[in-house]
Formats: C-alpha cells, sequence, structure tokens
C-alpha cells in the first residue's frame, strides 16, 4: 500500500473502532468522537503504518489499533494545548475547538478520555505480552514527563521569555519530535527490528519532528487562519524558529534539516529509507 492507501486503512479502521460512551450526558460521547472525526493530516499513524508496511506487511492489521492508540495520544495533545489556559485557540484542523463549541471542562475530560484510551487500544492489539509492554512504555516515556508533557509546560511557561537556539530545539523535540519519533520506533518494535534498527529510526524521527515543527511555525507566520486551519499569527508571545531566527532564519534552518535527514536515510533499509523518503518530499519540499 502507498502513503495514499494507509491512510485510508486507517480512516476505515478510525470510524470503524471509535468507542461510545453510553450515558446521560448530553454530548460527551459527541465530543469524544469530534475532533478524532474531523481529521487532520495523521502524520503519526503514517509514520508508524509505513514502518510495518515496508518491513513486515502483514502486521499492518495488527498495527492498527497502535496507530489509532497514537493518534488519540495526539488529538488529546491538542485539545489540552488549545485550552484558554494555554493557547486559548478558537479554530483546529479547520473546526471549533471543543472548548468553544462546547465549554472548558468538557475540553479537559475529553482530552483526558483520549490520552488513558490510547493505552487502552495497545492493550487490547493483536500482538504478543511483550510488545504490547514495549509499546506502552515508548508512548508513556514521550507523550509525558520526558517528552511531550514537558516540553508543552516549557512552551507555556516562558511565553514572553526568549529562550537561546539550544534551549528552543529542546523544548520543540520534547513538546513536537519525541511523538513523532515515537511513531517510527513504535513500528519498528511491532516488526520486532533490532534496537541499532530503532535507534536509526528514532533518530531520524527527531530531525523530521524538529522540521514538522519549523514548518509549522513558518505557516503560523505566512497562512490565514482559513488557509491553515487554525489560528495563525498566534506565535507572538511563543518560542518559535521565526521568532527567534526570523522567516529568513527559519527557511534556512528547515533546509539544513532536510540535508540532515537525508544524511539519516542512509543508515536505514533501503525499501523503508524509500518510503520515508516519499514522505518528507510530499509533506515538506515545495
Amino acid at each position: 500500500m502507498d502513503s495514499k492507501a494507509l491512510i485510508s486503512r486507517f480512516e476505515k479502521f478510525l470510524n470503524e473502532n471509535i468507542p461510545a460512551t453510553q450515558s446521560f450526558h448530553p454530548h460527551f460521547d459527541q465530543a469524544f468522537k469530534e475532533m478524532l472525526y474531523v481529521g487532520g493530516k495523521r502524520f503519526r499513524p503514517l509514520l508508524l503504518l509505513s514502518v510495518v508496511e515496508s518491513t513486515k506487511p502483514l502486521l499492518v492489521e495488527n498495527a492498527l489499533p497502535i496507530a489509532l492508540g497514537l493518534e488519540m495520544m495526539h488529538t488529546y495533545s491538542l485539545i489540552h494545548d488549545d485550552l484558554p489556559c494555554m493557547d486559548n485557540a478558537s479554530l483546529r484542523r479547520g473546526h471549533p475547538t471543543l472548548h468553544v463549541s462546547y465549554d472548558e471542562a468538557t475540553a479537559v475530560l475529553i482530552g483526558d478520555a483520549l490520552n488513558t484510551h490510547a493505552f487502552a487500544m495497545i492493550a487490547q492489539a493483536a500482538l504478543s505480552a511483550q510488545t504490547r509492554i514495549e509499546l506502552v512504555t515508548i508512548l508513556a516515556r514521550d507523550a509525558g514527563i520526558s517528552g511531550m508533557a514537558l516540553g508543552q509546560a516549557i512552551d507555556c511557561f516562558f511565553e514572553d521569555t526568549p529562550l537561546t537556539i539550544e534551549q528552543l530545539r529542546f523544548l520543540h523535540m520534547r513538546k513536537t519530535a519525541n511523538l513523532i519519533a515515537a511513531s517510527l520506533v513504535m513500528g519498528a518494535v511491532i516488526c520486532e527490528l533490532d534496537k541499532s534498527s530503532q535507534e536509526a529510526l528514532y533518530a531520524f524521527g527527531i530531525k523530521l519532528g524538529l522540521l514538522f515543527q519549523v514548518q509549522d511555525d513558518i505557516i503560523d507566520a505566512t497562512l490565514s487562519s482559513e488557509e491553515a486551519g487554525k489560528p495563525t499569527k498566534n506565535d507572538g508571545h511563543k518560542n518559535s524558529f521565526v521568532n527567534l531566527l526570523g522567516l529568513k532564519g527559519a527557511n534556512e534552518q528547515k533546509e539544513l534539516l532536510l540535508q540532515e535527514l537525508e544524511s539519516e536515510l542512509k543508515k536505514l533499509e533501503p525499501s523503508l529509507a524509500k518510503r520515508l523518503q516519499g514522505i518528507v518530499s510530499t509533506y515538506f519540499k515545495s
């Protein structure tokens, strides 16, 4: 399957496997499904499934619950990032954010529910117990106190306080890159790749995640909210690559990361490298 077919298969699985909640709450069930249904790039599930498809294609079906758990974890992070206590955003994926559509308490609790259900998806997957333990460990590490949650805390605390380039990279490695790198390594764990292959994929994923963040900062500075599907011109108080380096410097950083990714790809198995090169070209090269 090519990337388009993998995303299509993932969307079908998502639509068939979002759990229904039974209660007399007037909108909890709808709110739980809402941000998952409205789409997005599905970038992290695509990375995980691309590793599996390129390495052990017969395991793609077994990997789909893991990909959905990963997307749930990512979606929780977006819902919480949009809250009034953080970015106070009114639009996400071209759709009103949950605290706007419903209320702040609903948004917090739906984020919590998506976070916890991500681990249920992994626990129920048709994979060995040892593999599921490894997957849970990776996701908890890279989404939690050593990864995304730490990065978000730094991002919020240091608003209006300029960071150094080293601190900026540390922030965005945790906030963005760690979960992208985890997506690749989780695919490698499903395929039982050796540790050196996992480490090479993680290193590639960190560079890819930083590139993702640089491009996101450039989009915020150059596109309208309608074009981006979310509020833009919104990073004035943030430690972004554009704010620290200027638009020219951020574009130079993007080109440097693209070059570094080319080097990282040479460390991977050729068919997998080719698949990942295609994803990089689709998402990041103009």
